[in-house]
């Protein structure tokens, strides 16, 4: 089923936003500052195209003032733009009996999206 999921996942729209993260990753890369942003963006942008099966965790060493640090920075410079079409794509879904499960993974990347740092994608 996750299989399926997936594929459908990615013929309406998943491709289309993975590739957003991923284009949005090399752009902040260019700079020394924004390597770490980038990577971010390259796993958020992993896990907009494979959704299915996988989940967001935060890290146990989680502790330090850093992730909070980068996580206001992020969403001032752009994540809470992310966030909120991720929410925005989700409610959507919610209208259709068949779009439900897809909403449930918008509402998941909606959660990545707003604090990325400190997190770790894991295999369900």
């Amino acid at each position: 089923m996750k299989i399926l999921g997936n594929l459908i996942w990615l013929i309406f729209g998943g491709l289309i936003i993975a590739i957003e993260y991923f284009i949005g990753s090399l752009i902040l890369m260019l700079t020394i500052v924004g390597i770490p942003f980038g990577l971010q963006t390259l796993k958020m942008g992993s896990l907009a195209m494979w959704p299915f099966g996988r989940t967001s965790r935060p890290e146990s060493r989680n502790s330090g003032c850093l992730y909070v640090f980068m996580n206001v920075l992020w969403l001032l410079c752009g994540g809470i733009w992310i966030a909120l079409t991720h929410a925005v794509l989700g409610v959507l879904l919610y209208l259709t009996i068949i779009g439900i499960p897809f909403g449930n993974q918008h509402f998941k990347l909606t959660e990545v999206a707003i604090t990325p740092f400190g997190r770790r994608i894991m295999h369900t």
